[in-house]
């Protein structure tokens, strides 16, 4: 079973590339949960566990992390930019 990490740090708007976001400025949200982040991957229709302590490796507080199983049909990049959609929709 293939398993992605989405790490808030991957769709949050106020970092930049090199700081490790993913998706353009255009798709991502100012500072994204992990709770959004597994309610928008649970929208797309992948399963989502929160591991709430972990640490993205540039960033110095634990702002956990998302584990999405079963996206064996879905680049990470494409899995990224749906959750991203779902993110900004879940806001509004």
């Amino acid at each position: 079973m293939v398993e992605n990490v989405i790490w808030p740090a991957y769709l949050d708007t106020g970092l930049s590339r090199s700081e490790g976001r993913r998706v353009s400025r255009a798709l991502a949200v100012s500072e994204p949960t992990v709770d959004e982040i597994a309610r928008a991957v649970q929208q797309v229709g992948y399963d989502a566990v929160i591991e709430r302590d972990a640490t993205y490796p540039q960033e110095y507080e634990p702002r956990g992390r998302v584990l999405v199983k079963g996206a064996e049909d879905a680049s990470r990049s494409d899995l990224l930019q749906a959750t991203s959609a779902y993110l900004d929709a879940l806001r509004a």
